[in-house]
């Protein structure tokens, strides 16, 4: 039987012992540690762990786990889970006219340099349809806008349950999710700002850049939260721009570091290195 390999993750208070309690707790299990990393936030005083394991004895069963792991580390008041590495989960990309990002993830997920199952892609136009044919990915065209916004996310939710989707990707979708939907779906859907939050919000950045004659110009992939493009940052990436280059050289230089950022934190999040702290996140390396 071959190894299994798991990805654990756990956030709990701090205190002193959580790191020999568990690598007790799994060397009774007979898991073996491969790779650790741990933060310890003295603000928020949470501590963060992300452990790959695995069993010599192969495939570990949940159930048995969860029991044993939870009895050996019941004061600690954790939130863990324990996911397959890698997991591949069932995501959803949502687009509107521009394919940049959705070009670089779908050729990413097709040499494995991400492991995703991508259910579908979901526009509220249908100009990106040959990128989804070309994949043979099912394409989902779902009008959306102020007006109509409730429906387009009654039908949205019936491909998420339909589908058990676990991770949503919105790689330039230009359109806003309701309060509702963001809190149901916290953690789960992952936005690229084509800018360097938190200056430029809303929309045209690249105007604005331009007009405040900007020296570095960047992109931002976060997750969605109620508030507009102000939820927890995953990944920043910035390149120095300078007086010569129109608001339409800026958009061209942007729409690299976008897939660039997008891609990115999408890699880190589907390797489990990703952990909401409050407003901001811990990204380990």
């Amino acid at each position: 039987m071959k190894n299994a390999t798991y990805i654990l993750r756990i956030k709990c208070p701090d205190a002193y012992g959580i790191v020999a309690k568990v690598s007790t707790s799994l060397n009774d299990m007979n898991i073996f540690i491969m790779d650790s990393s741990f933060f310890s936030d003295p603000e928020t005083k949470t501590y963060f762990m992300r452990l790959k394991i695995f069993s010599s004895k192969g495939e570990i069963e949940f159930s048995n786990f969860s029991n044993a792991f939870e009895e050996a580390c019941s004061d600690l008041k954790m939130q863990w889970t324990l996911e397959n590495e890698p997991s591949s989960p069932n995501t959803l990309i949502f687009v509107s006219k521009y394919g940049h990002c959705l070009q670089d993830l779908l050729y990413k997920n097709s040499i494995d340099s991400l492991k995703m199952n991508v259910c579908g892609i979901v526009s509220n136009h249908e100009n990106l349809k040959t990128i989804a044919d070309n994949y043979s990915i099912p394409f989902f065209y779902i009008k959306n806008n102020s007006e109509i916004r409730e429906k387009a996310e009654d039908e949205i939710e019936g491909l998420i349950n339909d589908n058990s989707i676990e991770l949503m990707i919105l790689a330039r979708y230009m359109q806003i999710f309701s309060s509702d939907f963001c809190s149901k779906y916290s953690g789960k859907v992952i936005n690229i700002h084509h800018s360097f939050l938190p200056s430029f919000k809303g929309a045209k950045p690249y105007k604005q850049a331009y007009e405040r004659g900007v020296k570095i110009m960047g992109a931002t992939a976060h997750y969605i939260t109620e508030e507009l493009d102000a939820g927890p940052i995953i990944e920043q990436t910035v390149e120095r721009v300078d007086h010569s280059q129109s608001p339409e050289e800026l958009e061209l230089i942007g729409q690299d570091i976008e897939s660039i950022t997008l891609t990115r934190a999408v890699k880190k999040h589907l390797e489990g290195k990703v952990f909401i702290n409050d407003k901001k996140t811990v990204v380990f390396d």
